[in-house]
């Protein structure tokens, strides 16, 4: 691992933001970001911003090679979720769940 970056508690269900991180893993940083600029889903800037963010990381580092990088480690980890209620039929109420995510990205560089 050359450099990692964590976005905690952001308010996406992680089932969603899944299928965002499931398309970048194992893939270029750039290819990854050129990727995620025509994807239409909510979670694709949370993802890029992480992934730039995890590039600047690397690029703290001397010994390493910019262009090499590439998403080794992607996941997406359930985070606490957010209790709320609903009006339903007949005066009850039911509880809806909105739930965050933890969304970790480790970058490692490829030898060429």
């Amino acid at each position: 691992m050359i450099a990692k970056a964590k976005g905690r508690f952001i308010r996406i269900a992680p089932r969603k933001a899944r299928l965002v991180v499931d398309l970048v893993r194992g893939k270029n940083t750039d290819e990854a970001l050129g990727l995620l600029r025509f994807t239409q889903k909510g979670a694709t800037k949370i993802v890029q911003r992480l992934i730039k963010s995890a590039v600047s990381n690397a690029e703290q580092r001397n010994d390493v090679n910019v262009d090499n990088l590439y998403i080794s480690k992607a996941t997406v980890d359930g985070g606490p979720a957010l209790k709320r209620f609903r009006p339903a039929p007949m005066g009850r109420a039911l509880r809806v769940l909105k739930r965050t995510c933890h969304i970790t990205i480790e970058l490692d560089e490829r030898e060429r």
